[in-house]
């Protein structure tokens, strides 16, 4: 017996040594996904509808697609489009350590509209304060959060103002799926949504990709005024409205005169055609309430606008981004049609 106990004690010893590397993957399991929960539970109290974390990784499957977009120049005078080509496809490159990218969406389905129907449009994320500084205030916020409850996290936000290809993220994170129209779509949500980011240096539990439930619908291709979606998830940038009256600082082209739909600032055609969007919500974020004097300019107001005028009822506005000469340049554009 004396012989045989320390070859049953080795052997013993052995098997549960052998279990710890096990043991310890499972602990880093559980402390992944715990800490996800907690992160994505603020997100959800910081007013965000969605939450989902994708590994920090290069994104193989986009970067065919983003050079051969813009190998066609389909960014058109958006040149910057073509800087940091290797940072929008490596976050690591942005957050150096990086190993998560936690994507955001922020709704902005507003529940009142412009009242006169004849008056010139503007996309509904325009209605309300400039999305940018209510964002980042958010993501600021759950940064610090992160860091004060997790301890020493490294990371950045970011929203819609740096090489980051948000609708790549936000697919893999298994927040929705990106439509024919180049928007990203949630089943229960629609499209009408804010996309940001946080990369960071923390391990976190990894969503899976949704299933693309656009099938044979092509509603936003066929309706789009400019044939700007040249194939499926294709838009080509400088043929869009959006491109026209935001993007581009020249004169608007006559080839488009006649295509507009009394577009100023922006364009909803393909996201209010999709059928998706019958499941649109109505916001709650009282930085995105449209100012009353916005929603009731008339056809002859907006066609008078003064410089004082749009000073006052754009002042907090994405508009502000054309200034009160490009959206002059927009609404005598419309006016010659």
């Amino acid at each position: 017996m004396a012989s045989f106990l320390p070859t049953h004690l080795d052997t013993f010893l052995d098997s549960e040594i052998n279990k710890i590397p096990n043991f310890i993957q499972n602990i880093k399991i559980l402390k992944s996904a715990t800490l996800t929960k907690l992160i994505k539970s603020e997100a959800n109290r910081l007013g965000f509808e969605y939450c989902g974390v994708s590994k920090a990784d290069f994104l193989e499957e986009e970067a065919p697609r983003l050079e051969n977009w813009l190998n066609k120049n389909m960014n058109g005078s958006m040149t910057y489009m073509e800087n940091h080509f290797d940072k929008r496809l490596d976050p690591r490159l942005l957050v150096p350590g990086a190993k998560s990218v936690i994507s955001l969406l922020l709704n902005y389905f507003p529940s009142e509209k412009q009242v006169d129907d004849s008056a010139p449009k503007i996309s509904k994320y325009a209605y309300g304060k400039d999305y940018h500084f209510v964002i980042k205030e958010k993501l600021n916020q759950l940064l610090l959060f992160i860091k004060e409850r997790i301890g020493d996290v490294d990371g950045r936000a970011f929203v819609d103002s740096a090489p980051v290809l948000d609708r790549a993220w936000a697919k893999k994170s298994g927040l929705g799926w990106v439509g024919k129209n180049g928007n990203l779509i949630n089943k229960n949500s629609g499209s009408f949504f804010f996309i940001a980011e946080l990369i960071i240096d923390l391990e976190l539990e990894y969503d899976g990709v949704m299933k693309d439930y656009c099938g044979s619908c092509n509603r936003c291709m066929q309706a789009c005024p400019t044939q700007a979606i040249v194939a499926p998830q294709v838009v080509d940038g400088s043929k869009c409205i959006s491109y026209f009256t935001i993007e581009l600082k020249e004169n608007i082209p006559t080839s488009v005169k006649g295509k507009f739909e009394n577009w100023a600032f922006g364009c909803d055609v393909c996201q209010d055609v999709c059928p998706w969007n019958r499941f649109s919500k109505p916001h709650t974020e009282s930085y995105f309430k449209p100012e009353k004097e916005l929603l009731e300019m008339t056809i002859n107001d907006w066609h008078e606008i003064t410089e004082e005028t749009f000073k006052r009822v754009f002042k907090d506005s994405a508009v502000k981004r054309t200034k009160f000469a490009g959206l002059k340049r927009n609404l005598d554009f419309l006016k010659t049609l």
